[in-house]
């Protein structure tokens, strides 16, 4: 079994889905520290001026001492509404807007305040679209505290994994020899970034996941996301080996 693990993130780029379709589990790191200007809450779209920012805005008084898990979005702001407003200007002559029109006008209307929450609903909505299913666990709730590889060496315990997927910055930092140790097999992600047709110019890669869905729709989103890239069952045989 392959695990992998990540924080939340809104609206995530295609290698985050790249990652997690390689994995047959994957744990939710809800319970590390909330990084201010991560990806946690914010993510990039193409618009007719090129890239820009949504940003969630967030309740940021003692967010040092706080996870993920505790959170909360900025209730004072109309940035839900926004951000919906930014989708339908710059995607909605796109051919697949109307499949997902309703779903997004729907979630900006939802009234939780707590940022983990609601981006796992549409991190769900974006799992059910691409057909990835892997098994989810949340740290919160397996209750391990350690940290960075002995972190994963537990977390691969606790879900009977026997192999694990970094992202390709984890060779700065992996010591392979421990993972041997503990019989676990390693991949370092190395996600070579599709082109595809976009509104609005010349292609500009690293955008939200809602910019492939909008131009390409789910099917060819869940292809693009493997051309040129590492497919589940070639990792499969890799770490046969």
């Amino acid at each position: 079994m392959i695990l992998t693990a990540h924080q939340l993130s809104y609206l995530p780029w295609l290698g985050y889905f790249h990652k997690i379709a390689l994995a047959d589990n994957f744990v939710i790191l809800d319970a590390v520290q909330f990084e201010k200007n991560s990806f946690t809450n914010r993510n990039k779209i193409k618009t007719s001026n090129g890239e820009a920012w949504l940003t969630i805005p967030v309740e940021m008084k003692g967010h040092m001492e706080k996870t993920i898990l505790d959170m909360q979005m900025d209730s004072k702001s109309n940035w839900k509404k926004k951000h919906w407003n930014s989708f339908m200007l710059n995607y909605k002559k796109t051919e697949y807007f109307n499949r997902y029109s309703s779903f997004f006008e729907d979630y900006y209307k939802n009234d939780t305040n707590n940022l983990s929450e609601f981006i796992l609903q549409s991190t769900l909505f974006f799992f059910k679209e691409l057909k990835i299913d892997p098994k989810i666990f949340r740290l919160s709730e397996l209750k391990i505290e350690r940290k960075k590889q002995d972190l994963i060496i537990d977390l691969c315990k606790a879900t009977n994994s026997n192999a694990f997927v970094f992202g390709a910055l984890g060779k700065d930092y992996v010591d392979e020899n421990l993972f041997k140790e503990n019989n676990i097999g390693i991949y370092f992600q190395e996600y070579k970034h599709p082109v595809y047709p976009q509104l609005w110019g010349d292609f500009v890669p690293y955008m939200g996941i809602v910019d492939a869905l909008f131009n390409l729709g789910p099917e060819r989103t869940k292809e693009i996301i493997f051309e040129e890239n590492m497919s589940k069952k070639e990792l499969e045989n890799i770490l046969k080996k």
